[in-house]
């Protein structure tokens, strides 16, 4: 039904009671229309403006995803699987004070500190004595050359899982890299040698240490803990 057309002044007199009151209607009905056209306009916008705003979101939640270094994932306990270039060693595990005088550089068990180190990324070298004794809880043990460009050390990174390894500086090294488990260790030259990723998948959680699966971490913290 259309709206009443708008009646002059001068014919606004003639009208009667209900005419008038039919004009009064047709207005408020007009007016009504249009606050709805403006409502619905309003929500169109906001509607809009939200997916817009959402995609945004998501696109922000992937790209953080994609684009942050995951933790490399390996294997717990080994199979026995043979890795070239691996030594293995016989050390006797004992709670000692004091420092102890290792075979190995860097050490691969033996004796050790009665508190733990926690496991984790560390920009200055730790105590021997308590990183050997994560390593009696299957954690490995990375240390690299202090001179290790920016670029190798960024890759060694990339390649360690979320806990149950320790990387740290070592002065003194074979080798630029070593990787060290109980009574197990391994030199390479590079970041990118496949043997790196094969020995963790060897060694890592290992059940062939005096105490498989004990905690690494509620010990202590080294210096330069990141």
């Amino acid at each position: 039904m259309s709206a009443t057309p708008p009646v002059p002044p001068s014919v606004k007199k003639q009208l009667t009671v209900k005419q008038q009151r039919a004009e009064q209607r047709a207005k408020k009905l007009e007016e009504y229309r249009k606050r709805e056209q403006r409502s619905k306009r309003n929500r169109r916008i906001g509607i809009g403006a939200a997916v817009v705003g959402g995609v945004a979101v998501v696109a922000l939640l992937v790209s953080a995803i994609v684009l942050t270094p995951q933790p490399a994932s390996y294997s717990a306990g080994g199979t026995g699987a043979e890795v070239e270039g691996v030594e293995t060693f016989e050390n006797e595990s004992a709670h000692v004070e004091g420092v102890v005088d290792y075979p190995q550089t860097p050490p691969a068990g033996g004796e050790h500190n009665q508190v733990w180190l926690n496991c984790g990324v560390y920009t200055e070298p730790v105590p021997n004595e308590n990183a050997v004794h994560s390593m009696e809880h299957g954690a490995l043990w990375v240390t690299y050359d202090p001179s290790l460009a920016d670029d190798e050390l960024a890759a060694l990174r990339a390649k360690l899982p979320s806990t149950y390894v320790i990387l740290s500086p070592f002065e003194g090294l074979p080798s630029p890299i070593v990787l060290s488990g109980w009574n197990t260790q391994l030199q390479v030259e590079e970041a990118d040698d496949e043997r790196i990723a094969a020995f963790f998948e060897e060694y890592w959680k290992s059940q062939n240490v005096p105490e498989p699966g004990a905690l690494c971490t509620g010990g202590i913290d080294g210096p330069g803990k990141a």
